[in-house]
């Protein structure tokens, strides 16, 4: 089998070369927890002011979040998320709950995330033809650029 030089084409790579970068989920989490404004960002994720500067440039240049004006004088702005923005966050969910059940002690969650109903959140993937929770043994991927397969390049690659 030929090698290439390139990786495998790749919606999952292609994201996190946006939300990838060190701090980038953290500012997410903390807009999408009401805390848009650079000072809260600053401190709720530890990230070095020119690094969050840069972070929250790159994620409104992508159209992830928006900045708007809270004080003219002097002039402060505050972050939002867009929808796109809005919709990462039920991978932001799902990261945490991966990290609650695998890199804590049981009972040891920093923080509780309840849905309208009252209940604790605990987020599941759903086929959105079936609504059936997904399962990896369910799965069927097949690759849509030409000359790759699920193993890697083909030959003609």
């Amino acid at each position: 089998m030929a090698a290439t030089k390139d990786p495998r084409p790749c919606s999952i790579a292609d994201a996190l070369s946006l939300v990838g970068e060190k701090y980038s989920l953290l500012v997410l989490r903390e807009v999408c927890l009401g805390n848009g404004r650079f000072d809260q960002l600053v401190r709720n994720t530890g990230a070095p002011r020119d690094v969050l500067a840069a972070r929250l440039r790159r994620l409104v240049e992508a159209g992830v979040l928006t900045k708007r004006v809270y004080s003219e004088r002097p002039q402060r702005f505050e972050y939002r998320p867009t929808q796109a923005g809005l919709e990462l966050e039920p991978v932001l969910l799902t990261l945490m709950a991966w990290g609650d059940r695998h890199l804590r002690a049981e009972g040891d969650r920093p923080m509780l995330v309840e849905h309208s109903c009252g209940s604790a959140l605990r987020p599941v993937v759903t086929c959105g033809g079936c609504g059936e929770p997904v399962r990896h043994e369910d799965l069927d991927c097949r690759p849509q650029v030409p000359g790759w397969t699920v193993a890697g390049p083909t030959a003609a690659a």
